[in-house]
């Protein structure tokens, strides 16, 4: 070893410049990367997720702020339910701008063989579409698309709707009192997304025919969307929003949702950022699980550089500068790691738009995220600090006798107390940052909580194994003996397995324990008693001859009803909406216009959890009995009063009660319940569900032709097939999270590597000693197999009860669902990490054993 040295004074000058740090740290990186593969692989993964996840992000919002004004159809969407805009409202609305109105609703399509399928039915007006373009196949204007022709009104749809019906262009279906020739299918529209999910295919028509339908009638569940396209000399959004106020100030009870060109699908862009804020925390715990290998990589490092360090002692430097160069050291490969990272997630949206481009729904503009990616470079550093810090304090301590007698060293201890606190120092700032900056920050604490929580149980389980080891009765069988004694030996792998393991396991079962319970729920079996089919608009005055038609056609079957009507909530406790601030599990309910009911009887599924239910002869001032979780995120209390426009009118009532309520079962229930004549006069249908004793398709098929036989105006909705459209996004979704999920099991499976090459010294050693003294190459395999075997077992467990654990409170607790322990992922997951340990433990012994004896021997 040579070291090019300095006069004191050129030293003193360098250090009061800080340059002597840089410049020894980089000297010493001259020999190259060795040891440092794994550290730089395990950030670059990790800050790979965090940068690649939050640029993809937000490029799709900034697509989403681009395509705004085209997404929505105007400038501003003023959106009513249940009842057209009244002639004063749509004055005001075309005084400012160019106005197109279009109308969705559900119906029911039926071929001319009898087959029935449901649909999501459009009704557009003239100006439709007023920005951007619908895409039609055979192209058509729209005009002639849509117009009344031989007896017919012309439609365009969803291709879905052709191969479920069996139909093609040219082909009639009927959907209430009208008659509709199918001209084009739909394979485009431009304010498709702000519509959110649909349950049924597309069935695009005119407003003249949406009314020849009779599906309009007093209450009916239609949704009425008025654009506003501003003058294009004026169309910014300090316009819009301008727009928006004179509309509020003029129209105070109108009851719209509004939205703007800013917004335009708000629900769409929530959801983004809290998908995309459990993959930054999924692509965080990579990076955790990467920080272990960085610990094991700086510790494999230092100990392969005592010498050095204690020459530098030697000849005059302090510990303060020895710690320096090679923190120096760790900041730069954490600075290359992450550089690699940064690199190839802000290159994702680019490589995404290039190979998927023309397939996706959404609006992606490709660009370079410079906040996205400096905040993953900022993560990749920190973590790197936080788990490099503990190591790197080590170089203090090494005396300059480490130059004669390595062993002086060889005890691993703690850190010195100022080294201790700048890596708290670390990890606090690395905490602020993940919750501060989070969109979730009650998610964001759940997740650091648990990463402290699991990585203190991972030393814990660790630590008792060595004990364990330690404490077990002498056994005669050599390999066994071999192997429990490298268990719990000075220097021994355990630690470093345990915890890279321990944590990517953890992960991967609580994501494949999710998945499993997402798709049950979804996909495979529904609730015990959960209803057939609901059906919707079914007028008020044939509520009960509908109930009797169902009991008398599906004897064997349980059938509710009651009455719905929609409302949007504009004030609580004396505080309009817009300025309360509730709870991330109750803003939904404030974000659109809600179902409402009434009645004397406690819903079904309901438990009344704080107040009295009113009597079924109440005649007082309305009464609300409001779900207990939605009262607690308002901050509301019994006796608060709530006000909800229903239909352009504002109503009042007093909390009369709390409930929780059984939404797993689907049956029929509501947030907000009303007293009996709370709604006195209001146009409004009823709405019903049938719970089949024996359901079977043939039966489900037949049900729905005998509702729309006699009553064409109501609309079947078949819960099994809703279920399988929320399975598909579901699907999709838990795609998404186990590509991110596989990050994290790369990482723990490089730092599992790693640990077990920086024990590869150690390992050489071992083996030629044990040869030398007469052991064969089977039975050290076979010690060291029972060793890895035995660790990994161990760690396999705790990642199935830990992963397990925080699956079943996601499912029950976030997402109110029912949780089943899937054993057969759970079993997959050990036996993968049993194979993946022994088989990487195994594969260093081998190369370990290949060493000859003399060569090694000759240099102890």
């Amino acid at each position: 070893m040579t070291l090019a040295l300095e006069s004191p004074a050129v030293a003193a000058q360098r250090r009061s410049t800080g340059a002597l740090p840089l410049r020894y740290a980089l000297r010493e990186l001259r020999g190259g990367l060795r040891g440092f593969y794994v550290f730089i692989a395990c950030i670059a993964l990790g800050v790979t997720a965090i940068a690649g996840v939050g640029s993809v992000a937000a490029s799709l919002s900034d697509g989403l702020a681009h395509e705004g004004r085209t997404l929505l159809g105007g400038d501003v969407s003023f959106v009513l339910f249940q009842r057209e805009a009244k002639p004063a409202e749509l004055a005001f609305l075309r005084s400012r701008g160019q106005v197109s109105a279009a109308a969705t609703l559900r119906a029911m399509a039926r071929a001319n063989d009898g087959r029935l399928a449901l649909v999501e039915m459009k009704a557009v007006d003239g100006a439709y579409p007023m920005l951007g373009e619908l895409t039609l196949n055979p192209r058509l204007p729209v005009s002639e698309l849509l117009a009344k022709r031989d007896g017919a009104f012309g439609a365009a749809a969803d291709p879905i709707l052709l191969a479920r019906l069996d139909l093609k262009i040219g082909d009639r279906v009927t959907i209430g009192e009208a008659t509709f020739e199918i001209r084009s299918a739909v394979e485009a529209e431009p304010d498709k997304l702000a519509g959110g999910i649909g349950f049924g295919p597309r069935f695009l028509i005119s407003d003249e025919a949406l009314q020849a339908t009779a599906l309009v009638q007093p209450g009916s569940l239609v949704r009425w969307n008025y654009r506003v396209k501003l003058p294009d000399d004026a169309a910014s959004d300090r316009a819009a929003s301008a727009l928006i106020d004179d509309a509020r100030t003029a129209l105070p009870e109108a009851g719209w949702e509004v939205r703007s060109r800013s917004n335009a699908s708000p629900q769409l862009e929530r959801t983004i950022s809290r998908f995309s804020q459990f993959l930054s925390l999924v692509g965080l715990a990579a990076l955790l699980v990467g920080g272990v290998g960085v610990a094991n990589a700086v510790k494999s490092h230092i100990d392969r550089r005592v010498e050095v360090i204690a020459a530098f002692k030697a000849l005059g430097a302090t510990s303060g500068d020895v710690f320096r160069i090679y923190l120096t050291q760790v900041v730069v490969l954490a600075c290359v790691g992450a550089a690699i990272g940064m690199i190839a997630g802000g290159a994702l949206p680019f490589i995404i738009v290039g190979l998927f481009g023309k397939l996706l729904p959404l609006p992606i503009t490709p660009a370079l995220h410079a906040g996205e990616l400096s905040l993953s470079l900022v993560y990749g550093l920190l973590t790197a600090l936080a788990f490099g810090l503990w190591p790197l304090g080590r170089v203090h301590d090494v005396p300059v006798a480490a130059l004669f007698r390595e062993a002086v060293i060889a005890e691993w201890h703690r850190p010195r107390w100022r080294y201790l606190a700048l890596m708290a120092g670390v990890i606090g700032l690395l905490v602020a940052i993940v919750i501060g900056l989070a969109f979730d920050k009650r998610v964001a604490a759940v997740f650091v909580a648990s990463s402290v929580m699991v990585f203190a149980l991972l030393r814990g389980i660790a630590a008792g194994l060595m004990a364990l080891a330690r404490r077990l009765p002498r056994t005669r069988i050599t390999m066994l003996r071999l192997a429990i004694a490298n268990i719990h030996r000075v220097g021994a792998l355990t630690p470093s397995v345990v915890l890279s393991l321990g944590l990517g396991l953890a992960v991967l079962v609580t994501i494949t324990q999710i998945d499993g319970n997402l798709r049950r729920q979804f996909l495979a079996a529904l609730p015990e008693r959960a209803p057939s089919f609901y059906f919707i608009d079914i007028p008020a005055g044939d509520a009960e001859h509908f109930r009797a038609f169902l009991a008398q056609s599906v004897p064997q079957s349980t059938v509710e009803d009651v009455p719905m009507l929609r409302g949007r909530i504009v004030a609580a406790r004396g505080v309009k909406a817009e300025d309360l601030k509730p709870s991330t599990d109750a803003e939904w309910v404030l974000q659109s216009d809600r179902g409402l009911t009434y009645t004397d009887e406690i819903p079904k599924g309901s438990k009344i959890v704080e107040g009295e239910w009113w009597g079924a002869d109440y005649a007082g001032p309305p009464l609300v009995s409001i779900e207990k979780k939605i009262a607690d995120g308002l901050k509301l209390k019994l006796g608060d009063e709530i006000v909800v426009n229903v239909l352009g009118r504002d109503i009042s009532a007093r909390i009369g009660n709390m409930r929780t309520i059984d939404w797993q079962g689907l049956g029929i229930n509501f947030v907000l319940v009303f007293s009996p004549g709370a709604f006195k006069g209001a146009p409004h249908t009823h709405i019903a569900t049938l719970t089949e004793a024996r359901p079977d398709a043939a039966g489900d098929a037949k049900i729905i032709r005998q509702v729309a036989d006699h009553f064409p105006m109501v609309t079947s909705v078949r819960v099994r097939e809703v279920m399988e459209t929320v399975g598909s996004v579901i699907t999709n979704l838990t795609l998404a999270i186990r590509g991110a999920s596989a990050v994290t099991l790369i990482s723990a499976i490089l730092v599992l590597g790693g640990a077990l090459a920086a024990g590869h010294r150690h390992r050489v050693y071992d083996a030629v000693i044990l040869k030398t003294l007469g052991a064969t190459r089977l039975r050290l395999l076979g010690a060291y197999a029972l060793e890895y075997l035995m660790i990994g077992f161990a760690t396999a467990v705790f990642g199935v009860i830990a992963g397990s654990l925080a699956a079943w409170l996601i499912v029950t607790r976030l997402m109110t669902l029912s949780f089943t322990w899937q054993a057969g992922s759970a079993t997959v997951v050990v036996v993968a990490a049993l194979l993946v340990t022994v088989g990487l433990g195994l594969a260093g012994t081998l190369l370990a054993l290949n060493q000859k004896p003399a060569s090694v021997l000759r240099n102890l």
